[in-house]
């Protein structure tokens, strides 16, 4: 299975991966040498998703999940047809849960401004949030903090409550996590969001959906199937090596 993102957040999409599918080996690309994607132009996210998911195939995976709701905004049409005959499960931000969760009717989505411009996105808008009233923040820094390790120091708890105070005061019960970086700060939100809030992580819906397409293809590795989990850097690989060992549960190396 290749996974890739921009740096450690798709590491909450494929521990979902892990958690439905154990038998399947992860072969994940953080591409730290182009973090943070949300700054990045479409064009260039396209290119380098383009590069990375035929890496991912030429070491033998037999799908890609592109675990960062900024390169799926930007570049999961564009790899489809690049690649058709291949498996490709993207992210999208939440917001029809979200639509189908709130009871307040006002929607916190938490995402990147790549995310937020996309046309994925105001299709999603369009589509599911005609009854909603839908706050946004690009939460622009947020990703840089998550790639330092700092997810639950002071500065990040003061840049998140100053994030979600407008939110909470306009109504929002429902709080989107729409990108895969955000949830690695999910227990930090939970202390500054009333006890009684829904915050919606989107991975698990893509690990179900991933599992459908392969089983479709009867494409499942053996339950007795030992699975190895490889990771990879394009760049730096410190931020790598440090949530590996805070989150990952069990054996991996680094390629």
């Amino acid at each position: 299975m290749g996974v890739f993102d921009s740096g450690i957040g798709g590491l909450t999409v494929a521990n979902a991966i892990l958690d439905l599918l154990p038998a399947e080996s992860i072969l994940y690309y953080a591409d730290t040498a182009h973090l943070p994607y949300g700054r990045k132009s479409p064009d260039e996210i396209r290119s380098y998703s383009h590069h990375i998911t035929g890496y991912l195939l030429d070491r033998d995976c037999k799908a890609i999940v592109v675990a960062c709701n900024t390169a799926s905004a930007a570049a999961l049409d564009y790899l489809r047809n690049s690649f058709p005959e291949v498996i490709i499960v993207g992210m999208e931000p939440a917001v029809k849960p979200a639509a189908q969760a709130t009871r307040s009717g006002v929607v916190g989505v938490l995402a990147t401004a790549g995310t937020f411009r996309s046309e994925r996105y105001a299709q999603l808008m369009e589509r599911y949030a005609g009854n909603i009233r839908v706050l946004q923040n690009p939460c622009t820094g947020l990703v840089e903090k998550i790639e330092a390790g700092l997810t639950e120091d002071p500065d990040t708890m003061s840049f998140l409550n100053g994030i979600l105070q407008p939110m909470f005061s306009a109504g929002a019960d429902t709080f989107v996590l729409g990108c895969t970086h955000y949830p690695l700060v999910r227990k930090a939100l939970e202390q500054l969001v009333p006890a009684d809030s829904v915050i919606i992580d989107p991975a698990p819906a893509v690990a179900r959906q991933l599992y459908h397409r392969l089983q479709a293809r009867q494409l499942l590795a053996p339950s007795d199937h030992p699975p190895q989990y490889r990771f990879h850097a394009s760049g730096p690989e410190a931020s790598l090596h440090r949530a590996l060992t805070y989150y990952w549960p069990t054996e991996f190396s680094i390629v």
